[in-house]
């Protein structure tokens, strides 16, 4: 009986050529989008987990803002670890992990770069369970200069040959320490917070910085991530509590506190993190786009098989006089809807990974589809079979249902109720249509907005060269070298101007210092607000065009040092200085030291307009090794800067013949920051193109079948005087007033959504009455485009076919 239900079914699915094709390609789109999105979604969501994770904690610091705690430092002191483990039993293991921004590692002449290592605790194994290919957990990193490497990075350094053993030199700010390979690790994936190539032991850090005062466990260099084993059995909000009660350093306006280490990519996003996290908003707005272009398809499938259903009236009734049961009828149409969509489904697979790497290229993305993966998708698979099930049963009740004497007598016809049922059906596709289109042009104007908008800065032309030293090279030398090749570089006809900072617009947030404790000019002592600044050359304002609001550039003593600060507008009002002229001269202390303010200059947007602009504090130094330099505007064409960029490496090589050379374009990197913002906006205008598309399709089916089904009083009205355009008006009008309906619908929904979705970026776009317009236009556009094509063939048919045929 089953196998006559499936033969029928694949009978008529080969008759109906249209309608099957309309409903298995609206299917597979929407399959494949939804599987694409979740690919994604499970990607992210993955980030950290392995065996044991669910009972690993990272620690961070809250800082008092006014009378609130708010996270402030994804790093600790060196020393919150070791008093943890020996404070609370529940913890059973800690790890201190010290994130090198970036690390130099010669072997012979050969010389590599990483900025993906740490110093780690012989305890980083206990924690996390990455498995060693060689070498023994437990000694590899116990010992003072030895470093374990992945199994890339060791490839890369010692090729074939077996490391265990070897020695390499590496180099971090001018010191050279030579380390045993004494293990090898399995390449680390890259879903977690923390990227890693090597971790050397932590036992190094007092031979590498012998002169550090800081090297001994103290509550002063919080540069460390920590992270605890937590027995698990233990409450977690319980033992967060504690750490937060906790006050080992007896200072009331910071505390300690914990987070899982599972949501530190979705849900921390503090300054100093070891890299970008992701975001849950992003993750939110594309699982909902996932199901809204799952259930599209959906509703395609039943609008276009309760409309069809009307031309089986006649076979239902015949099948029921022949004695056939009501629920053999659902299970032939349910037949008919499990082959239809199976056939989707592996359509689906196919176009999904045909789209997976037009879906990588445009995004940046690194996802795969692979069969291990089935048990993480077994919940998809769920909600596909479900509503498989779902969208094939109301069809299947409905066309059951129809009376056997009325179906054979021709009368049957849509009721009340389901013709309600089929304009809501199309007035949630429109919906879904004009939000999808007022979210992509919402996301397209904010990313265009944040690329735009001035940040108070001057990137262009300029770039920031920098190296490692091979050799030891003392302080005052390394001073000397870098003023003679300023003066070198400043002779050459391509620059116009050259200064050496410690970072710039665009950089990290490792790339800054803190400052706490701030007496202000006015006498007032803050030990809660946190300031951050850098060192810089007076040169360094013109080099990036930064206005002065008040004062000049910093002022120097006899021997080229200064003790005067330029600060920020918002530097400025924490300081409760009134005027930029009123801020000049007036004296801030930190560091136990009085700092006079020589400058105010205009808020800058360090970070992107994604983020409030930060109080800094900028100061005067020498020694920072990021050597920015100006081009001219001759330069416009990519070979004028790669042969101005080999000049200047020639340059360099001569003043240091043993060092690294590096370059980075400043505006670039500015625009770095927006990289995920960038492919989220790509991934929205994908998504909503497909959604289009499967709405369109839908419609293009139903506006078949409508047409066909009032052919008759087409021929009717033309033959009494009827005009093309009046027939066009009749079909066409309902679908304007269902999208006029999904408009009013849709815009309050979208607006709430987007606003939601700009409340992550401290300066946005406006969401003007123009984008709702422009979705609804497009969206009627769209509509009237896909039926006027049907709408006008029944428009222009000879009217005689039409009432001659039975």
């Amino acid at each position: 009986m089953y196998k006559l239900y499936f033969k029928i079914a694949l009978r008529y699915l080969l008759k109906n050529k249209l309608y099957s094709f309309i409903n298995i390609a609206g299917l597979a789109i929407g399959i494949a989008s939804f599987i694409l999105i979740m690919l994604y979604v499970n990607y992210e969501m993955s980030y950290d987990k392995f065996e044991g994770s669910e009972n690993v904690y990272r620690v961070f610091m809250d800082a008092k803002e006014g009378d609130t705690f708010e996270p402030s430092d994804a790093q600790t002191a060196n020393l919150i670890g070791p008093t943890l483990k020996r404070e609370f039993p529940e913890v059973k293991e800690q790890v201190r992990l010290y994130r090198f921004e970036k690390i130099t590692f010669k072997r012979g002449e050969k010389v590599f770069e990483s900025n993906k290592g740490a110093l780690a605790d012989a305890t980083y194994f206990k924690i996390f369970n990455y498995p060693l290919l060689k070498g023994a957990k437990e000694t590899a990193l116990a010992t003072p200069n030895t470093i374990v490497l992945t199994k890339d990075f060791s490839k890369k350094i010692f090729g074939n040959e077996d490391p265990i053993d070897k020695t390499i030199s590496a180099f971090y700010n001018g010191e050279e320490v030579l380390l045993t390979v004494k293990g090898i690790l399995k390449n680390i994936p890259d879903n977690t917070h923390m990227k890693t190539n090597f971790f050397i032991s932590m036992e190094t850090f007092a031979n590498w910085w012998a002169s550090d005062d800081q090297v001994a466990p103290n509550w002063g260099h919080c540069n460390f991530f920590t992270y605890l084993n937590v027995d698990k059995k233990a409450n977690y909000s319980l033992l967060k509590n504690k750490v937060i009660a906790s006050d080992f350093e007896d200072d009331p306006d910071e505390r300690y506190n914990i987070e899982p280490l599972e949501s530190i990519h979705l849900y921390s996003d503090k300054p100093y993190e070891a890299e970008a996290n992701g975001s849950l908003s992003r993750i939110k707005f594309l699982t909902a786009i996932a199901f809204i272009i799952l259930v599209l398809s959906w509703l395609n499938y039943v609008n276009l098989s309760t409309t069809k259903s009307l031309e089986r009236a006649k076979e239902v009734g015949i099948r029921k006089v022949a004695g056939a049961q009501r629920i053999q009828l659902i299970f032939q149409s349910l037949s008919e809807s499990i082959i239809l969509n199976c056939i989707a489904i592996v359509l689906a697979v196919v176009l999904t990974i045909f789209m997976l790497s037009v879906y990588n290229s445009v995004t940046g993305s690194q996802l795969i589809l692979q069969s291990s993966m089935i048990t993480q998708f077994l919940p998809i698979i769920g909600i596909l079979v479900l509503g498989i099930v779902l969208a094939g049963l109301y069809p299947a009740i409905l066309l059951s249902g129809y009376s056997p004497s009325k179906a054979l007598k021709g009368k049957v016809r849509t009721s009340a109720s389901g013709l309600n049922i089929r304009k809501g059906l199309i007035i949630l596709q429109f919906m879904a249509t004009i939000i999808l289109l007022i979210g992509t042009i919402v996301v397209t104007k904010q990313i265009d907005f944040l690329q735009k908008q001035p940040i108070g800065a001057n990137l262009n032309e300029t770039i920031s060269f920098q190296g490692e030293f091979l050799s030891q090279l003392s302080d005052s030398l390394v001073k000397d070298k870098y003023k003679t090749l300023e003066n070198e570089l400043k002779a050459f006809p391509f620059v116009t101007a050259v200064a050496r900072t410690q970072t710039y617009p665009g950089g990290g947030f490792d790339e800054l210092n803190s400052f706490v404790g701030l007496t202000y000019p006015n006498g007032t002592e803050d030990s809660r607000k946190t300031f951050y600044g850098y060192a810089t050359q007076p040169e360094y304002f013109d080099l990036l065009d930064i206005k002065f609001l008040g004062g000049s550039t910093f002022t120097n003593n006899a021997a080229g040092q200064s003790r005067s600060i330029i600060i920020n507008e918002s530097a400025m009002r924490e300081m409760e200085i009134a005027t930029p002229s009123e801020a000049i001269g007036k004296v801030a202390t930190f560091f136990g030291i009085n700092w006079t303010i020589s400058g105010v200059v205009e808020n800058y947007h360090h970070f992107g307009l994604k983020s409030s602009v930060l109080p800094m504090i900028i100061i005067h130094d020498t020694s920072s090794n990021n050597l920015l330099v100006k081009f001219n505007n001759k330069l416009s064409s990519n070979s004028g800067y790669t042969a101005a960029i080999t000049d200047i490496e020639n340059k360099w090589k001569q003043v240091f013949p043993q060092s690294t050379f590096n370059y980075t374009f400043l505006d670039k990197k500015f625009e770095a920051q927006y990289n995920e913002d960038k492919k989220f906006s790509s991934a929205f205008q994908i998504f909503t193109i497909l959604a289009i598309l499967i709405a369109s399709m839908g419609l293009f089916g139903l506006t078949s079948y409508t047409c066909i089904q009032r052919k008759k009083e087409i021929g009717i009205r033309k033959v009494n005087g009827a005009t093309i355009g009046q027939i066009l008006k009749l079909l066409n009008q309902d679908f304007v007033k269902w999208v006029g309906i999904a408009f009013i619908i849709a815009v309050p929904i979208s607006y709430y959504a987007m606003n939601k979705w700009l409340e992550g970026f401290a300066f946005k776009t406006t969401i003007s009455w123009w984008i709702f317009a422009l979705a609804g236009i497009s969206a009627l556009l769209i509509a009237l485009l896909t039926v006027s094509w049907q709408s006008f063939r029944a428009a222009v048919a000879n009217p005689v076919e039409a009432l001659k045929d039975e």
